[in-house]
């Protein structure tokens, strides 16, 4: 197959295709409000973006949640579908394509695939003995199970034991080539601990794995025996395709691939990196297809230090913390506060604090008072001067020089904390500055030129740190950008990307004397403490 090659103003990503046993956790959140932020930065580069997401409806677990309230399987997953559509609604998850392992475009594109793979070799008819985790839907090594023949991931559930004819991958057929393409692709596992358990994994010496399940009827059957059902995973993992087919494209490989394969990124959950750093390599070789760019797996999220869970009735809802304090801080949250890659944990003092201190003090406060100066002390409620009588030295200028090629480079290896650090360090840069330049004593002094000078650094300041935060917290920024006059809105991405292009608006000294600027309005109201009874 002849793919047309990738051009670097495209960039595709995905989420995980999220199974649909229950309504969507902040796991979940999570990784997609990561992706939300990628895809939102790329188009401000200008790049061509196609955000995937979605919901895997098959196996045993989808199966067994639906007989348990009486329905039917379709019903079941229909019913909790519309529940991630609409917590990405009010997250501001921009995507681009949702994809359901339960569309019959999707049942055409497993169907050509497992077709490659057949007509390879490299699936064939064994006995497939071993202990079961229908939670993970995994057969489970005896080396990795808990006291009590107890999932390693799903700690309160046993596996079950299974000994029954399977069609097997062989995925042992490809060990070499797989462990000579993460030599020779260093970056296509992330981070690097994550890298590591995948090599170690891969050393030991990998196993065919099973592609069908028997006795099963939730799923696609395998095309060559219609007695077997398609194991979830082996059809999941190719719903990233299907969602790359346009919407009126005939279902098939050639069409599917044509535009945006292979994917730049996947992000994922540690639990599942497996599946897309081993077995889905080595499917995608099976068919003679390129590769994706990346597989970055994520940490877990824990409360109160404590691992979430409706036993501990610790969890946390998604939809509850964006009801309460918006989609902007819920973003800015998780993304600012726990390193990309390792665990993080959720605290609600702590996540009021962190608000409070950098979005409500630090950058709405100083955005606020610094308006309020220039309504009192320039006339016409402008500034007349321009970047040009800036100092070079100026110790906001000389930040914001640097800036936005820091936060690109953190922005590109997923280093969000470090992209919320580097643009907060210039915005509690420009608090000092103002108290040490004291504008009302200047102004007092009659020295106008030297108070538009303090005013003019920083509220550009200001501005940067909003175009460069647009991707975490886009209602905020175009806020703070309505009241600088420029009239941008961050979630009309399109638009955005023209008017305000990345190579322009990420430099400092974009605001003209020109500019008419708004009235201040309050960007982030500070959060009180809920009161303890």
């Amino acid at each position: 197959m002849n793919l047309v090659d990738k051009t670097n103003k495209t960039f595709a990503l995905t989420t995980p295709l999220y199974y649909v046993n229950d309504v969507p956790h902040i796991g979940s959140a999570y990784t997609t409000i990561a992706a939300d932020v990628v895809a939102r930065f790329q188009r401000l580069l200008g790049h061509r973006v196609l955000l995937i997401t979605g919901t895997d409806e098959h196996g045993q677990k989808i199966q067994r949640s639906a007989e348990a309230l009486g329905k039917a399987p379709q019903d079941f997953c229909d019913a909790i579908v519309p529940s991630f559509m609409s917590l990405w609604e009010i997250l501001n998850i921009q995507y681009d394509r949702f994809s359901r392992t339960t569309a019959p475009r999707h049942e055409a594109i497993v169907k050509e695939f497992f077709g490659r793979v057949w007509e390879k070799g490299d699936i064939y008819q064994g006995q497939q003995t071993g202990w079961y985790c229908v939670s993970c839907e995994e057969f489970k090594e005896e080396r990795e199970l808990l006291e009590g023949h107890r999932c390693p991931i799903h700690t309160n559930k046993e596996v079950e034991w299974r000994d029954e004819k399977n069609y097997f991958f062989r995925l042992s057929k490809y060990q070499t080539q797989l462990e000579e393409f993460y030599q020779s692709h260093p970056d296509f596992i992330q981070p690097a601990s994550r890298r590591n358990e995948v090599l170690s994994f891969v050393s030991q010496g990998l196993q065919d794995f099973s592609v069908s399940r028997i006795n099963l009827d939730w799923g696609f059957p395998v095309p060559t025996d219609p007695q077997h059902t398609l194991y979830v995973w082996f059809d999941a993992l190719l719903g990233y395709v299907t969602a790359l087919l346009e919407p009126d494209a005939e279902p098939t490989l050639a069409n599917a691939l044509a535009t945006w394969w292979p994917i730049n990124l996947h992000l994922i959950g540690k639990d599942i990196l497996r599946f897309h750093a081993v077995y889905w390599p080595a499917m995608l070789l099976s068919a003679d297809l390129p590769l994706p760019q990346r597989v970055f797996g994520h940490g877990f999220l824990t409360k109160d230090g404590q691992k979430m869970g409706k036993a501990l009735g610790n969890t946390l809802d998604p939809v509850a913390l964006v009801k309460s304090y918006g989609s902007d801080a819920v973003r800015y949250y998780f993304l600012k506060e726990i390193e990309f890659g390792k665990d993080g944990d959720f605290n609600e003092s702590r996540f009021i604090n962190v608000l409070n201190a950098d979005l409500a003090n630090d950058l709405g406060n100083l955005l606020n008072r610094s308006l309020n100066m220039v309504k009192k002390y320039c006339a016409g409620n402008g500034l007349t001067i321009t970047e040009e009588t800036i100092a070079a030295d100026s110790p906001l200028r000389t930040i914001g020089l640097s800036l936005g090629e820091e936060v690109q480079q953190a922005y590109e290896t997923l280093a969000f904390n470090q992209a919320c650090e580097a643009i907060l360090s210039l915005v509690q840069a420009g608090n000092k500055f103002i108290d040490d330049q004291a504008p009302w004593s200047l102004y007092k002094q009659g020295q106008q030129q030297e108070v538009e000078k303090v005013l003019y650094a920083v509220l550009e300041s200001v501005r940067l740190a909003a175009y460069l935060l647009s991707p975490v917290i886009p209602n905020i920024s175009s806020d703070i950008y309505q009241q600088l006059g420029l009239g941008i809105n961050f979630n009309e991405q399109t638009k955005t990307a023209i008017a305000a292009p990345f190579s322009i608006h990420s430099k400092w000294g974009i605001l003209s004397n020109k500019q008419q600027l708004g009235n201040p309005q309050p960007i982030f109201k500070r959060i009180e403490s809920p009161k303890k009874d």
